[in-house]
């Protein structure tokens, strides 16, 4: 029995409230407190490590070196993606509502997640503990 287009609909709609809370998520995660990390500091270090594992005579210092300009190197990457807070949080807003109430996710489980009170009420996240 074929899909309705109702169905099909529902099920893209999921798949788009999903995207954009997943993204939201992933860029508060990635956000660490303290000094924020630049472009620059990250290529500055990039810059020390690939000296260092020029100049290493030890293979294991070079396998530990590889590894921290391959992470490095990730990190850099990630900062080109442009991960653009404010965008991400508005699609987050625009479809947290109605995703929460599908899935019977609570106010509670979004904070402790790490999304702040403000972008949840904004959002019209009730504050209840329990499913509704």
């Amino acid at each position: 029995m074929p899909m309705s287009q109702e169905h099909k609909e529902a099920l893209a709609r999921g798949r788009r409230e999903a995207r954009a809370i997943k993204a939201y998520l992933k860029a508060i995660a990635d956000r660490r407190p303290g000094r924020p990390v630049t472009r620059e500091s990250l290529e500055e270090r990039l810059s020390r490590v690939n000296t260092k594992l020029a100049e290493s005579n030890d293979p294991l210092e070079s396998v530990e070196l590889i590894q921290a300009r391959l992470d490095l190197e990730d990190s850099l990457a990630r900062m080109d993606e442009a991960k653009d807070i404010d965008s991400l949080e508005a699609g987050f807003v625009a479809h947290v509502a109605s995703y929460s109430e599908r899935k019977g996710i609570t106010y509670p489980a979004w904070r402790e997640a790490g999304v702040p009170a403000a972008v949840l009420r904004k959002a019209g996240v009730p504050e209840t503990r329990r499913r509704q």
